[in-house]
């Protein structure tokens, strides 16, 4: 099979979808890997180390989506990548459309079959591809909080740890899952007073027990997220709903009930934000102002720390990546129905519910899909 990675063009995005060590894997099964000039460069990979693992150069993007019958990417295909997509094409990288009519529809046009990261499953009932990024997400979510907290970059001027005398900041965690117990990890790290919110109470059980009073636990009623966030410093949405939008869980209403100067993070951003008055955003322009309060919403968060996320992806997508080449995507997704799980589109049909449901699209089952 031909593999073709293409550099990343959203703004602001570094990482590359295919690492030297996951090329020199795919060219030891036989493969033809094609990445183009320059897409490792953010993440501190060079023309040369892909050489080395036995790849080709491709001057451009151009020549990478006429000739590879899969494109391994990391974001979302953009507008001028979506219009070189084609049928019998397989593509493979996050997607996150439930919040992207415009995405669906120019993929569904395509013909492409489309893969999604972030809807691969495994048998833990887990998503083994979503997590790396998630992990990369929530540890960079209270760094970027404390940065923004600061006075100069519209913040309340608090420090998250505190000194003597002085009380750290009160930082609300909305979600417990792997971006949310990441996040509480490095706050709590950090010296600030840490709340955890979620509706699962063997999750609160877990996270108790584990992290051994490190950070307080909340069951999540609409009543307590909206006590807490009104003290709250720092408010990390760390909430996710596989292959849907995120629910709103904070209205704009009750914004006005917080702290002049206090931050949100919105890392379920990617899946449409978990906060009424969330926007996407990107790192050469993170964050904004609503009713005094300071919003970072950057849509590709660990972009920001390329060569760590893109390794950590690399981790988790090549066995996966190796799978559909050797085996082509049918009897790859015949073998394992987790990697069916990913399956997205295919020539025109949307195949999966999460995401038929919040655009309002007929789905075909994925299962009956791969079999044909």
């Amino acid at each position: 099979m031909k593999i073709g990675c293409p550099k990343e063009i959203k703004p602001q995005e570094f990482r590359v979808g295919l690492t030297p060590a996951a090329a020199r894997e795919a060219v030891s099964h036989g493969h033809h890997v094609l990445i183009e000039t320059g897409a490792g460069h953010g993440a501190g990979f060079e023309d040369a180390d892909y050489v080395a693992a036995g790849a080709e150069i491709a001057a451009n993007a151009a020549q990478v989506f006429a000739n590879a019958d899969m494109i391994v990417k990391v974001k979302e295909p953009q507008a001028p990548e979506r219009a070189q997509l084609r049928a019998g094409q397989v593509l493979f990288t996050y997607l996150h459309l439930a919040p992207d009519p415009d995405q669906t529809r120019d993929l569904l046009d395509s013909g492409v079959t489309a893969i999604a990261y972030e809807t691969v499953t495994d048998a833990l009932g887990g998503l083994p591809l979503l997590a790396p990024m998630s992990e990369v997400a929530g540890r960079l979510a209270p760094q970027v909080g404390a940065w923004a907290l600061q006075k100069a970059n519209g913040g309340r001027g608090v420090l998250m740890g505190g000194v003597p005398g002085v009380g750290p900041a009160e930082v609300v965690v909305i979600g417990g899952g792997v971006v949310g117990t990441q996040a509480a990890r490095i706050a709590s790290g950090m010296g600030a007073d840490v709340t955890v919110l979620d509706r699962s109470l063997p999750r609160l059980r877990y996270l108790d027990e584990v992290y051994r009073g490190a950070f307080k636990t909340r069951y999540a009623s609409a009543d307590a997220t909206a006590q807490l966030i009104r003290t709250a410093d720092l408010v990390i949405g760390a909430v996710l709903i596989p292959g849907a939008a995120a629910p709103k869980l904070v209205t704009r209403a009750q914004l006005s009930t917080m702290k002049p100067g206090a931050v949100i993070v919105d890392v379920a951003i990617d899946q449409g934000g978990c906060f009424e008055t969330s926007r996407a955003t990107t790192h050469e322009d993170p964050i904004y102002e609503v009713d005094g309060v300071v919003h970072y919403c950057v849509a590709n968060m660990p972009g920001a720390v390329a060569r760590s996320s893109t390794i950590a992806l690399g981790n988790a997508t090549m066995p996966f990546m190796i799978a559909l080449a050797d085996k082509g995507w049918r009897a790859a997704m015949q073998q394992d129905a987790h990697l069916l799980a990913g399956l997205n589109t295919h020539e025109g049909r949307l195949t999966n519910y999460a995401v038929g449901k919040a655009l309002g699209i007929d789905v075909v089952s994925p299962a009956l899909v791969a079999k044909a």
